[in-house]
């Protein structure tokens, strides 16, 4: 991010516990949700009828959203894969 001078708007500390709500009220504000969970992608369709397991995947073992979770223009992703991450974002520039 910082070679192509991305900044984050928002950072939030891992002691901030987001939970499936908070998954179900972020997701359906994207058009599109992308897991990352090691070498394995899922896309998922996100609004306001984002799927159960579209928000399952979202959290991790304990229940809270997995890190990193990256908001970008009408995208999510959720957990880090570099191919999705410079898809997405370095096809922007």
């Amino acid at each position: 991010m910082e070679a192509k001078k991305l900044t984050a708007q928002e950072i939030v500390p891992a002691s901030r516990k987001l939970g499936k709500d908070a998954a179900k009220k972020l997701a359906s504000t994207a058009k599109k949700i992308t897991v990352a969970k090691g070498k394995k992608i899922m896309a998922f369709t996100g609004g306001k009828n984002v799927s159960d397991e579209a928000i399952d995947n979202m959290l991790g073992p304990t229940g809270n959203l997995r890190a990193p979770t990256l908001v970008f223009k009408d995208q999510i992703l959720v957990g880090y894969n570099e191919d999705c991450y410079s898809k997405v974002l370095l096809s922007q520039f």
